[in-house]
């Protein structure tokens, strides 16, 4: 009975084997479902270990489906009969060469022409493929032994597709196009010849053409799921509803890799659909328990984000940050972090760190000066104008974009601070760049009356002086008005109480009483001064006259 059931699960695996016969596989690897081609030759090679070519068609599978870390561990099991066939001499020589040990691929490749006198196309392309598809390989080496294949088989438009893809490693464009023109003269529904005409126009930025192809690509064979990968990637910026749906008959057309379920749950929340996006997150979080995705916790943070619930996406960028390796973070990390946590009353101090991070994240983008403004924005709601300024100065500093209102802004927030001496200096390019407008020659005499308090200098009459200049034919203005009354008095306090010209300080009052014949101020200290003259109590000029 033991020996009846052994015998029956051996034939259950060699029909199993039976059933999957090369050309499935080769079928497979045409339409790129490497995963699936892997399953069907580990079975035939189960059943059928002296089967050569599956042995090479195992090894091309798991290189171009990005496996080849496995590889070693297969070949290391073939049985020592067949490693003298071509085939199998072409698949270690491919692992190889994929290792970037070019000389010893090179002596097994070699071997395998000499038992084929170089004349079976299978193993001429086989060789050329290894050398096309690994970054070590030499493409005018896999055109050469491309060309003796066509050669012997010159209808075959694999052959042709491949040569294209040789020229284009080589950079040949027009070379590689002519070649897969060729493989559509054998075979005008040739989905990997038009393909691969998309993808030389997706390298040169035209959109019009790769489009078509990609579009007659689907016209040809609608399960060539590279093109509707292609297609979902083109309107993934621009139309995401189109890309959605091109993206959903790539997954069915292609092998199930858990990666697409993230790409998958972007759309989603790109589509706007947040509530969709965040279940199927959370559903592969708990389908995928130990493997590190920690990418949708920040995806379900953006769409909590478009749900208007900040708390849940503050929530699962914390989440975010404490699972993603810094390397893999980028400057739009931070700030999202920090917008969150600057909605947050007495959270300030942590959306300021934030920033910082994100201006260090992106201190070679053009976009750090709208992070700076971020920055200087907080400081002053907190009322400290000193970081203030610093983040205002970085705004304005070698920003084309920046105005004459950030340069103002820039001084204002140095005054509010006391660092009078960068205050002034602000203001002064305000006034070289700016010489018509009267804010910076106001700006410059209010800081330097602030830096020569107690007027023994004088330091602010230059400013006011040339400030009246500018604005005197014009004091209805409201703020003219008010400088003017201002530029007056700090020139007449001057005169009295420095120079004790008191006929020159009360000229000065009366100017400010032309233009606001109300102000008390000035005629209680015209009254004053009026005494003062005419008591004989004047300046020393008018004593020696």
């Amino acid at each position: 009975m033991k020996k009846g059931l052994l015998g029956l699960l051996f034939a259950v695996n060699t029909l199993a084997a039976i059933s999957q016969t090369p050309g499935d596989v080769k079928k497979n690897i045409y339409y790129e479902r490497y995963h699936t081609a892997e399953d069907q030759l580990q079975k035939i090679i189960k059943a059928e270990p002296a089967n050569a070519e599956a042995w090479y068609l195992l090894s091309k599978a798991y290189i171009q489906g990005n496996d080849a870390a496995l590889l070693q561990q297969l070949l290391a099991q073939s049985p020592d009969a067949i490693k003298g066939e071509p085939f199998y001499q072409v698949a270690y020589g491919s692992y190889l060469l994929n290792k970037g040990n070019k000389d010893s691929a090179r002596f097994y490749f070699d071997q395998a022409l000499d038992k084929t006198r170089e004349k079976n196309p299978d193993i001429l392309s086989a060789i050329a493929n290894a050398h096309i598809i690994t970054k070590t390989g030499d493409a005018s080496y896999a055109a050469q032994l491309l060309n003796k294949a066509i050669d012997r088989d010159k209808k075959d438009p694999a052959l042709y597709t491949l040569l294209g893809d040789a020229q284009r490693k080589l950079g040949n464009g027009s070379e590689a196009y002519k070649q897969y023109t060729a493989a559509l003269d054998k075979d005008n529904r040739n989905a990997a010849a038009l393909y691969r005409m998309g993808k030389i126009f997706v390298s040169q930025k035209n959109p019009e053409m790769y489009l078509k192809y990609f579009n007659q690509v689907l016209e040809a064979d609608s399960n060539y799921a590279p093109a509707l990968f292609e297609l979902y990637y083109h309107y993934y910026f621009t139309e995401p509803r189109k890309a959605l749906q091109y993206f959903q008959q790539y997954a069915a057309k292609s092998d199930y890799d858990k990666q697409n379920d993230v790409l998958y749950t972007d759309l989603l929340y790109l589509n706007k659909q947040y509530k969709e996006a965040v279940a199927k997150a959370q559903q592969l979080l708990n389908e995928h328990q130990g493997d590190s995705m920690p990418r949708l916790y920040k995806l379900m943070a953006y769409s909590y984000m478009g749900l208007s619930d900040s708390a849940s996406a503050l929530s699962n960028m914390s989440q975010y940050f404490s699972k993603e390796v810094d390397t893999n973070m980028v400057a739009k990390d931070f700030e999202l972090m920090a917008d969150l946590y600057a909605a947050v009353p007495g959270k300030e101090d942590s959306a300021i760190v934030y920033y910082v991070k994100t201006v260090d994240k992106a201190k070679d983008n053009p976009d750090r000066f709208h992070f700076y403004k971020k920055l200087s924005d907080l400081y002053k709601n907190q009322k400290d104008y000193l970081n203030q300024a610093k983040w205002l100065g970085m705004f304005y500093q070698d920003n084309a974009k920046a105005t004459n209102i950030d340069l103002f802004n820039w001084g204002i927030a140095n005054y509010k601070a006391e660092a009078y001496v960068q205050a002034d200096t602000v203001f002064g390019t305000y006034i070289q760049k700016y010489s018509e407008q009267a804010f910076g020659y106001y700006w410059r005499a209010r800081i330097n009356s602030s830096m020569d308090s107690t007027m023994e200098k004088g330091a602010a009459i230059p400013w006011y002086t040339q400030l009246i200049t500018m604005i005197e034919k014009d004091p209805t203005n409201k703020t003219n008005k008010k400088w003017l009354i201002e530029a007056y008095g700090y020139l007449a306090a001057y005169e009295t109480n420095q120079a004790k010209d008191y006929k020159t300080a009360a000229e000065n009052l009366k100017k400010i009483l032309a233009i606001d014949p109300e102000n008390k101020d000035a005629q209680q200290y015209i009254s004053i001064l009026e005494k003062k003259i005419s008591t004989g109590n004047t300046t020393s000029a008018d004593n020696n006259k």
